[in-house]
């Protein structure tokens, strides 16, 4: 994933000490240059200390922002003194960008509380954060409410923030590929394109008889066939897989790439059963694995709403992202209990290095064994890890989601498929609220602890309805 780039503001007010803005702004340089953030800023040679205070330098700095929009995913406000709020609110108004913004306020030293040295950037950021709310711009707030850039609370919030930016640039303009139509049994992943259109989603759709006539007219011998297929063998154990049916995968994986390529899109979902089982005789799962592997999330049963839960999560810790369900109780602990797919899991969320490929056991009886090879199989690894669910509220005309936490644990389980057994705190208050307001059985998890950068992206800077589970 591309690195963060953040525009730097240095706040700055007349009848403060200036000199703690040179020495401010160098450090937090210095810490945004060791967590690998890129800056845009104004320099020393383009304002006093490359801070804002007058209108003049206010027009100035948003004027640099302007010409980086592109390369923007958040701004820092940070507040060596007291800082000048109409300065910094006037910057942010004028270039206009619309991303997330942090602000940040150094403490003062107990020892210099001189009018030579006192800061009360304690105070400032009161002020700063009151004409923010005021110009209706959102923002974000540090854990302390001051802070030493150079220690490690600071340097937890920029992982943060930089996570926030991640999944706020992410969603507004992502492309997802949603290919057939959802299985008829499936009312369940019903979803508003206008809704996910309205936050900045687009939705680019492909009917399965376009997608099979593309894979069709694929010759065996096609040399992106022939890499596909290596891919395939080297992400997989297929030595019990028939080579026909390796090779039906690997020509839906190439068309599938291509398609994606051609059309910019950042994520997929796919009517993964009967029809591709009964007339192109194969599943879509290790297709759709190693694309969720690569940081290309793919959703089974063309659930939309689904995969972007999991663009969220992966663009929030740069992992890859599964979806399952929440499928059956552990035994009598309340909150405990097992997820399960078929499965299309990423390998990295495996306990294995190399997963298994196998048949797809449960319609397997329906239309066949030789028509439903392509899963991917295995235990998933005992981690921490959040969960992610996104879907339309068409009747409220909103989106809402549900985020939290728990683990992925070591407790045996002898199953089929792709599974795991999860521990969650207060599960059982979770599967209430899934129930009560009508959310889906699919989730998407990730092994990584980010349900607070989800909450504050998703609610604060995409304005959705978020639950978040604790």
């Amino acid at each position: 994933m591309k690195r963060t780039t953040v525009g730097l503001i240095v706040g700055n007010r007349g009848f403060f000490p200036d000199h703690l803005c040179d020495k401010g702004r160098q450090t937090v340089l210095k810490v945004l240059e060791e967590e690998g953030i890129d800056v845009i800023a104004l320099t020393p040679e383009d304002t006093p200390f490359g801070s804002v205070m007058t209108l003049e330098e206010s027009r100035k700095c948003a004027d640099l922002f302007k010409k980086h929009r592109d390369d923007i995913d958040g701004i820092l406000v940070t507040l060596p003194n007291f800082g000048e709020e109409r300065a910094i609110v006037n910057t942010l108004r004028w270039a206009d960008l619309n991303v997330p913004v942090l602000v940040q306020a150094f403490p003062d030293d107990v020892q210099l509380m001189t009018i030579d040295d006192r800061r009360d950037a304690f105070c400032g950021k009161m002020s700063t954060c009151n004409n923010l709310t005021q110009y209706n711009i959102k923002f974000s707030l540090t854990e302390l409410h001051t802070v030493d850039p150079t220690s490690e609370s600071f340097r937890a919030d920029l992982r943060k923030f930089a996570g926030i930016c991640r999944v706020a640039r992410g969603l507004k303009g992502a492309r997802i590929g949603a290919i057939g139509a959802r299985p008829a049994a499936f009312n369940t992943v019903r979803y508003s394109e206008k809704l996910l259109e309205h936050s900045g989603i687009s939705v680019d759709t492909l009917d399965l008889f376009e997608l099979f006539g593309w894979v069709n007219s694929l010759e065996n011998g096609d040399p992106g066939v022939a890499r596909k297929l290596d891919e395939i063998r080297a992400y997989a154990q297929t030595k019990d897989v028939p080579n026909e049916a390796l090779l039906r995968i690997a020509k839906l994986g190439y068309t599938i790439d291509r398609w994606m390529a051609d059309n910019d899109l950042q994520a997929y979902a796919i009517q993964c059963w009967t029809a591709m089982e009964e007339f192109y005789g194969v599943v879509p799962c290790t297709v759709m694995s190693m694309a969720s592997n690569a940081l290309i999330p793919s959703a089974c049963e063309t659930d939309v709403a689904g995969v972007v839960g999991m663009y969220a999560l992966t663009l929030a810790s740069g992992k890859a992202s599964a979806i399952v369900d929440w499928n059956n109780n552990y035994g009598d602990n309340p909150d405990q209990g097992v997820v399960f797919h078929c499965s299309n899991l990423p390998k990295s969320i495996f306990v294995e290095d190399i997963p298994v490929m196998d048949y797809q056991a449960i319609i397997a009886g329906t239309v066949g064994v030789e028509n439903t090879y392509g899963t991917i199989v295995g235990r998933v690894g005992a981690s921490p890890f959040t969960f992610c669910r996104v879907s339309t509220d068409d009747l409220n005309g909103r989106i809402s989601a549900y985020v939290g936490e728990g683990e992925l644990t070591e407790d045996p389980l002898d199953t089929f498929g792709g599974y795991g057994v999860v521990t969650i705190p207060n599960f059982q208050k979770l599967l209430h609220y899934i129930c009560e307001n009508g959310f889906e059985h699919h989730v998407a998890i990730n092994p990584s602890q980010v349900s607070g950068i989800m909450e504050e992206a998703l609610s604060k800077y995409m304005g959705w309805n978020v639950y978040h589970h604790s």
